[in-house]
């Protein structure tokens, strides 16, 4: 890894701008004192720059609140008239708002603090742009990405970022910015600055996100990495999708390197903008990824060859409260330009990281020079295999996962990313002679043993559940499945009804779309009557598939449910899949035998059904092609009617759990 010393210029005193305002604290959720965008996120940060000194060695200014007619650069004089209003409302409002929105809460400090966000954003960018600052740092909040132009979301309230790039932009020309990068680092998609970019070429719009195939948070495509722009703006929005978490300073040095410089280079920018969220940082509760402060340090570092140096850090996600500090200093600590930057990793990135950034150029390859030839293979050869870093799939479920990484950064980072000198890759895949020989293992044995895998969903319908077996995608899905190794049909197909309830939650799916998809409640019930279809399958192709189920991207040189989990399930009834814990299907539940062959099915947990009750998770209905497949099912394996299935379904989405 470069350590980026070269840059290191110990004769000049860099004016760094530093921001922040107090009263960005009086945001906060009335309802859960333990909510990761609490006000301690940025007291922690300035506490740290005080006690370190960082802070008296930089310009530091109050804040200044945003004026309706900046912010509505990028929002609709609706969203600004509901943001403004909030502070005015009582609570029984801003829970209904709450229950209205994504992922946001509200309270008599929030219209503050969001046009203090903003405002603090626009005098530190203007202050650069005009050259009075050679950079500057914004601690706010509420962050602001997320927010799109008509709607809060993802914890923010209004786009910080876009409205000070489209204030230089717009209002401030004489200031002779007239192109602006904007890089989104945070471990999120900027889905809300990226729709305010979309058709203008004044803005390059480089998000690097974990994306998890359209599952993580704000789960839809347009994070992809075929999301380039339209019209005059095709071509300057580059997302990098990560595959899953895990990824680490190599990762997001890879993409540094091989994506985000080089275009950089063709742009050539007047400012750069950072969407500096910290939550893909060692130790945070939702990001489940690795990066060291030394890594963001290195990050930013490269970013100073642009623009001379004029760069605006806005601070967005990031729930550790030890790391952010520690990431943000590591970073003021670059654009002070005080002292070199200390540390390496000889650490490879990821297979998938090659694969996404080889998917990324590719793409683009028509809109940069730089693009156009491909990598070498000596290159994308270099590469680790996949470490599993277990988080929540969304916001919206940060209380139900558990933080995986401690806060020894140090330790973290020798643990989490292999050393060079103990990689034995042989070929592109990143998987070890060792990792090959254990997944072969494995595999062999479990093809002998057959089980019943008992399917409730979308699954009832046999082309539907092959494409789990051979790949594939049939109507109403929005993307492929990559099948079983195996890929031998069920040996046999049978249909049977059992006491659990069935169910429909969550929002939204990246197979189906928004709505519900089915769960089977883990407890039975003789009250109870749900139609199930049994396909006799192998132990290895059941594991397989509840892979693919969980949209984990999980190395399977290890099975997830092995012969020791079917040996103890018919006891314990259930067995959970715990390295695919953030999936929604993670909890294998044993139904008995038929035939003397176990009957397992996967479904979620009890504390899961508890939140689904409480409306911490919410219940939803299906969407039409979704239970137009489960109907279909239920009508080709001859147990029900069109109109019984229909009812069927209707009756498991109206009653209470």
């Amino acid at each position: 890894m470069d350590s980026g010393s070269d840059s290191f210029r110990s004769s000049e005193r860099r004016r760094v701008g530093l921001i922040y305002d107090e009263r960005m604290g009086k945001h906060f959720d009335l309802t859960d004192k333990k909510h990761p965008e609490s006000p301690d996120r940025i007291h922690e940060i300035w506490n740290k720059l005080q006690d370190s000194g960082i802070a008296e060695r930089c310009t530091v200014m109050d804040g200044k609140e945003a004026k309706d007619e900046h912010i509505s650069l990028v929002h609709n004089r609706k969203h600004i008239d509901f943001i403004k209003s909030i502070s005015s409302k009582q609570e029984k409002f801003w829970k209904e708002m709450t229950k209205k929105y994504n992922s946001v809460y509200f309270n008599q400090g929030s219209s503050e603090a969001a046009y203090i966000s903003a405002g603090c954003v626009i005098e530190v960018a203007e202050k650069v742009a005009a050259g009075e600052l050679d950079s500057a740092f914004a601690i706010v909040r509420p962050p602001g990405h997320h927010a799109e132009p008509n709607q809060p979301m993802g914890f923010c309230l209004f786009n910080n970022v876009a409205i000070a790039t489209q204030y230089l932009l717009d209002k401030r020309a004489d200031l002779g910015i007239k192109k602006i990068l904007i890089v989104d680092w945070d471990v999120h998609h900027g889905n809300g600055t990226q729709k305010m970019f979309w058709k203008d070429p004044r803005v390059l719009f480089f998000s690097v996100h974990r994306h998890d195939f359209g599952t993580y948070y704000p789960c839809d495509e347009a994070g992809s990495h075929k999301m380039t722009g339209e019209g005059p703006g095709k071509g300057y929005n580059i997302n990098v999708p990560w595959e899953h978490g895990g990824c680490g300073d190599a990762d997001y040095l890879a993409v540094w390197d091989h994506v985000l410089i080089p275009v950089a280079k063709e742009f050539c920018p007047d400012i750069v903008l950072i969407s500096a969220g910290f939550d893909a940082a060692i130790g945070d509760p939702l990001g489940g990824c690795c990066v060291s402060p030394h890594g963001y340090a290195v990050m930013l570092n490269k970013l100073l060859e642009f623009a001379g140096g004029k760069i605006v850090m806005a601070l967005e996600g990031g729930y550790d409260k030890v790391s952010i500090a520690n990431s943000v200093q590591a970073c003021i600590e670059v654009l002070l330009q005080q002292k070199p930057i200390i540390g390496s990793s000889e650490a490879y990135p990821f297979e998938s990281t090659w694969r996404v950034i080889r998917a990324v150029r590719e793409k683009l390859s028509s809109f940069w020079q730089s693009f156009s030839e491909r990598l070498p293979v000596k290159v994308t050869s270099m590469s680790s295999p996949y470490i599993q870093v277990v988080s929540s799939d969304s916001e919206d479920e940060y209380n139900t996962f558990s933080n995986r990484v401690s806060q020894d950064l140090e330790k973290d980072i020798e643990n989490v990313i292999q050393p060079f000198s103990d990689l034995k890759v042989n070929d592109g895949t990143g998987i070890t002679s060792q990792a090959r020989t254990n997944s072969h293992t494995w595999r062999e044995e479990l093809s002998k043993i057959d089980i019943w895998y008992a399917t409730f969903g979308s699954n009832m319908k046999l082309s539907r559940f092959l494409c789990y077996i051979a790949g594939g995608q049939v109507e109403g899905m929005r993307k492929p499945c990559i099948g079983s190794l195996d890929k031998s049909k069920p040996k046999e197909i049978k249909w049977e009804s059992f006491p659990h309830r069935l169910f429909f939650a969550r929002e939204h799916t990246a197979t189906w779309g928004p709505g519900g998809v089915a769960f089977l409640h883990p407890e039975s019930n003789s009250d109870e009557k749900a139609y199930l279809c049994l396909y006799r399958i192998t132990l290895e192709q059941f594991n397989d598939v509840l892979l693919q189920e969980n949209n984990s991207s999980f190395d399977m040189n290890y099975p997830l449910f092995d012969m020791t989990d079917l040996q103890s399930i018919e006891e314990r009834k259930c067995v959970p899949a715990e390295a695919v814990k953030n999936g929604w299907y993670h909890n294998v539940l044993y139904l008995g035998k038929e035939n003397g062959i176990p009957i397992l099915t996967m479904t979620c947990r009890l504390s899961d059904v508890d939140n689904f009750k409480s409306g911490k998770v919410g219940m939803r209905k299906p969407s039409k092609e979704y239970a137009n497949t489960l109907i279909r099912g239920l009508v080709e394996g001859k147990q029900l009617s069109e109109d019984e299935a229909t009812t069927y379904i209707q009756e498991a989405v109206s009653r209470a759990l």
